[in-house]
């Protein structure tokens, strides 16, 4: 059959139509691929080829108030390797396992994987002079991957608040935990090409992509008064040889943590040589336990803020014992205090003058102050595995509960709420959330990324109130049952603590937890300190006798390290057959040789300069010191 003309040409025109969109779709696939896909088809290529040796960021730095380093880096090289770019494994492994004190057997295993690119487990984190050694070594397939490792200088010391890093320095507990990924930072890499067969391609460059490093972490811990603590808590330690004891110490008005640490300790770097439970419990913000008398100041808070007893005034007897409920619950002291003003029940941290005062607020609102001041609920510090303690329901609470609620028996509480607690009541009467971090910092510019600033939860007393509560834990410092943390020069506030403890639902016989939690100055209390001791041996368990001069001790101290001007009008200590007598430096300047040996001080002297006349005196005059102490006095020519 002939074909027409025309129909030809119709064919013809659709051939070339058909080719056109032909070329034309392949022009676009390749101008797409060329121009869109190219770069990531070349990155595909790349990725490939590429072999990556990682470069560990450097984990941010934990720093006290002052920019101390609390918890650093050091450097720690990994070695890697390549195994299809190994030309002779047994040789190869012969060489490194004898420089890294490793069988020749395991590296041979190590070498020979089937795997682009192995880690030596055993060469972690290896020192600089090892990695030098197998560099010298040479051996192709094998490299040196920059690494650090966490190095905390000062040892055993915040360790429980500090925590520590495992093997890949991730964060495993306490701060490290807490603010790992803001620690931690970002990985980077070297990275260079190699062919199907794993050798290394020369004509491409390496790809160094650096590490990020982590933000670095400022505290609000003040390292010269937590080497104050951790230096009291060793001696007490050694001394009393106690299952425990628990140490804070904070700034009572914005609930800033300027210490805290507890015993037993351990080493972050060597947690593993230690029981987990010691480790993984930070006892201030964890551990529970009956408060004992300490509790006294928030049932006088109460007490005070609904205007249910004068101190001054009011007068209460103890007999030795309240009867409560058909219970009779008794006095620390046999046979009472008798008749006593409601101040003195303070002083005396009476039992059953608290009881009175329970019975005055009644459990409604007693148990409305105890919630209010915190307690039953975490109060948000910045560190995991804190404890909410355990409050009487109130439709369970009943005369007697309420009685022992009221004198710090049968409730239990944490160490953590007990100083937030008693912070608002010296403060003016501000609840505030304590926190130990202050500030993340960026490492490489220095700017600041995020800054905490004190949170106020509520008001639970006006500042009147709050104004008797100083002075009479004041008070109880210098006329009471915690003479022992009389600082002089400075006022010092606190109350005494003495708390059975109980297994099993019974009382142990012989067994406390004594504390004392203290603040100074009592006029403007700037700094609070808590200790509690558990269970000391070889003495009286009373917290006026173990725990009060450790808190003293600890003030005295750090007020100086703060410095911290003394005070006047101080109320005088009331002394004791124990107490050696204070006396008042004389006004010396100016006086002779001759002059001084006239007068009748019974202070010894220490004599500088070759002069016969007194230009300078320490301690200066007016300042109290004990009976017998040197006095040095500068001496020059008249």
């Amino acid at each position: 059959m002939r074909v027409s003309n025309v129909t030809v040409r119709k064919r013809l025109a659709f051939v070339l139509v058909v080719g056109i969109l032909v070329f034309f779709i392949i022009d676009i696939r390749l101008g797409y691929v060329q121009f869109f896909m190219g770069e990531w088809l070349t990155d595909g290529a790349k990725s490939s080829w590429s072999r990556n040796i990682p470069f560990q960021p450097k984990r941010g730095e934990i720093t006290d108030r002052n920019g101390v380093a609390l918890a650093t880096n050091i450097s720690a090289p990994t070695v890697w390797t390549v195994p299809r770019q190994i030309e002779n494994p047994a040789e190869t492994a012969e060489k490194l396992g004898k420089v890294l004190n490793i069988s020749k057997e395991k590296v041979y295993q190590y070498i020979t994987k089937s795997a682009s690119i192995v880690r030596i487990n055993e060469a972690r984190k290896i020192s600089h002079e090892k990695a030098k050694e197998v560099r010298a070594l040479d051996l192709k397939g094998v490299y040196i991957g920059e690494d650090s490792k966490r190095h905390y200088p000062f040892g055993n010391y915040l360790s429980h608040v500090l925590g520590f890093t495992g093997v890949d320095n991730q964060g495993l507990m306490g701060l490290e935990l807490f603010y790992d990924k803001e620690l931690k930072g970002k990985e980077g890499s070297v990275q260079f090409y190699a062919n199907a067969k794993g050798q290394r391609m020369n004509d491409m460059a390496d790809d160094y992509q650096p590490p990020i490093d982590g933000m670095d972490l400022r505290l609000t811990i003040d390292s010269k008064i937590q080497t104050i603590v951790e230096r009291e808590l060793d001696i007490a330690e050694a001394k009393y040889n106690p299952d425990g004891i628990i140490a804070i110490a904070m700034d009572p008005n914005n609930g800033e943590i300027f210490a805290m640490s507890s015993r037993p300790g351990f080493d972050p770097a060597n947690f593993q040589n230690v029981p987990q439970e010691v480790y993984n419990r930070n006892l201030p913000v964890w551990s529970t336990y009956e408060p004992g008398s300490t509790f006294k100041i928030i049932t006088l808070a109460a007490a005070l803020e609904e205007g249910k007893v004068n101190l001054e005034k009011e007068h209460f007897y103890d007999p030795g014992f309240a009867e409560v409920g058909g219970a009779k619950l008794r006095c620390w002291k046999a046979g009472g205090h008798g008749s006593q003003t409601f101040l003195e029940v303070v002083q005396n941290s009476c039992n059953p003058g608290f009881v009175e005062l329970g019975e005055r607020l009644g459990k409604d609102t007693l148990f409305k102050y105890i919630k209010d001041f915190g307690f039953g609920q975490k109060t948000g510090i910045d560190l995991q595995g804190e404890g909410t303690g355990i409050m009487f329901k109130l439709d369970r609470v009943g005369p007697v509960e309420q009685a022992t609620t009221a004198f710090g028996q049968g409730v239990s509480v944490t160490p953590i709420q007990q100083a937030a607690a008693v912070s608002a009541a010296i403060n003016g009467g501000i609840l505030y959330t304590p926190y130990i971090a202050k500030e993340l910092i960026d490492s490489e510019t220095g700017k600041s990324v995020m800054e905490k600033t004190p949170v106020a939860k509520r008001r639970v007393i006006s500042e009147e109130t709050s104004k008797e509560i100083r002075h009479a834990l004041e008070s109880v410092v210098a006329k009471g049952s915690g003479k022992n943390a009389f600082v002089e020069a400075y006022r010092v506030g606190g109350k005494t603590g003495t708390a059975q403890k109980a297994k099993d639902g019974r009382y142990l016989e012989n067994n406390h937890i004594v504390s004392f939690i203290g603040f100074a100055p009592a006029d403007d209390p700037e700094l609070l300190v808590y200790i509690a001791v558990d269970n000391p041996k070889g003495t009286i368990q009373f917290g006026g006798v173990v725990a009060a001069p450790i808190v003293g001790n600890i003030i005295e101290d750090s007020l100086h390290a703060m410095n911290v001007k003394p005070r006047k009008n101080q109320i005088e200590k009331e002394m004791t057959w124990l107490d050696t007598p204070m006396i008042e430096v004389p006004d010396l300047v100016g006086l002779t040789k001759r002059e001084i040996q006239q007068m009748m001080v019974n202070l010894k002297i220490d004599v500088s300069g070759e002069g016969d006349k007194v230009v300078k005196q320490a301690p200066s005059a007016g300042v109290k010191v004990k009976e017998g102490s040197t006095i040095r006095l500068y001496m020059t020519e008249d």
